[in-house]
């Protein structure tokens, strides 16, 4: 137990050099992400006869890529960062991997960012294929979570988004504080656990689109839950009471914006 509370002590979260360019743990565990996202949507296209075929989802795959990677980018800057001013006169600068002449990477994603230019690029997608919309949807939600898994586990070997102090045996000396591993536990709920729950689900969902809304509440409560095992951002702290963070607001609301949106839906489908 020892060696694991001091695991970053002996961990170097740089994988391997490029030449000048440090390529890190947590790049590595993202591309790892992309890639068991993009294999379990085959084999549940396969194992469920989902009418899309190969090319169209290799093809829906760069459109959601896209924007993941521009929501997560812009949303950090806009609910995180506390430099927004300079990247929005200065917009080149938001995917500028150097500093001072120095290769740092580009620093600061948010999920929830992510999730609505995810949802801005599938919606695109759908209206210039015409493939439906809630299938899309759906399979995204199955085969995202486990996805999620790696790039938490990224979190944690990039040595960021740490716990809140504690004193339980299992916990990491950040400095000379010892806290929660929160980005694991956040790897196990909100991957392996919302995984199980969908995944047993899809079976029996209503209609179509279900499956997403259930991946959004699931995944907003799960997140506000592990919210109070995790430090909030030093740049913002608590946003109210001396216990919520930003983080934990926002995946309240998504919970909720996800369980309106069923309700309106099955009164839909009821009346039909």
């Amino acid at each position: 137990m020892e060696f694991w509370q001091h695991i970053y002590e002996h961990f170097n979260p740089v994988a391997f050099n490029l030449g000048p360019i440090p390529v890190h743990w947590y790049g590595l565990m993202y591309v790892l992400a992309l890639l068991s996202a993009l294999v379990m949507a085959k084999w549940i296209v396969k194992k469920d006869a989902i009418a899309i075929t190969k090319d169209q989802l290799d093809d829906y795959f760069i459109y959601a890529e896209i924007g993941v990677i521009l929501g997560a980018r812009l949303g950090y800057i806009l609910f995180y960062d506390t430099h927004t001013m300079y990247y929005l006169t200065q917009p080149w600068q938001i995917f500028n991997p150097f500093m001072d002449g120095h290769f740092v990477g580009i620093r600061g994603m948010s999920f929830h960012g992510a999730i609505l230019g995810f949802l801005i690029g599938s919606y695109l997608y759908h209206r210039k294929h015409g493939i439906p919309f809630g299938l899309l949807m759906d399979l995204v939600a199955v085969s995202v979570p486990l996805g999620y898994v790696f790039g938490r586990i990224g979190n944690f070997l990039n040595q960021e988004l740490i716990g809140r102090a504690t004193d339980v045996p299992w916990g990491i000396y950040v400095y000379d504080t010892l806290c929660h591993p929160s980005q694991l536990y956040e790897a196990f709920v909100e991957g392996i656990v919302v995984f199980a729950i969908i995944y047993a689900y899809r079976a029996r969902k209503a209609f179509e689109g279900e499956l997403i809304l259930l991946y959004g509440f699931l995944y907003g409560i799960g997140r506000a839950s592990v919210e109070f095992y995790r430090a909030p951002d030093a740049q913002i702290g608590y946003i109210m009471g001396g216990w919520m963070t930003l983080g934990m607001a926002l995946s309240l609301a998504m919970a909720a914006v996800s369980v309106i949106i069923w309700i309106v839906l099955q009164k839909r489908i009821q009346k039909l």
